[in-house]
């Protein structure tokens, strides 16, 4: 389970349940959620949907606990065009 909850504009908590829980403070600028979406969904489904790629290479608990989105991009190049395409 991925639950993601708005902290201000660009701050988001995002709790995941996978095995034991964990909490993740994740930042999203604005100009890198436009470059993601151009828009077309809410940083709420981009942050589901990058925590979902995350989980599928990684446990929740090697996740950072507290991030920039675009880090994603350092640890798996792939990320970007891949995010890009499940949106």
């Amino acid at each position: 389970m991925i639950k993601v909850t708005k902290i201000d504009p660009q701050n988001f908590e995002v709790q995941v349940e996978a095995g034991s829980v964990t909490t993740h403070r994740v930042s999203v600028p604005e100009h890198y959620y436009k470059k993601l979406t151009n828009g077309s969904v809410s940083p709420e489904v981009l942050l589901e949907k990058s925590f979902i790629f995350l989980l599928e290479r990684e446990p929740n608990t090697s996740i950072l606990r507290s991030f920039e989105l675009s880090v994603i991009g350092r640890y798996f190049p792939e990320y970007e065009g891949m995010i890009k395409k499940a949106l």
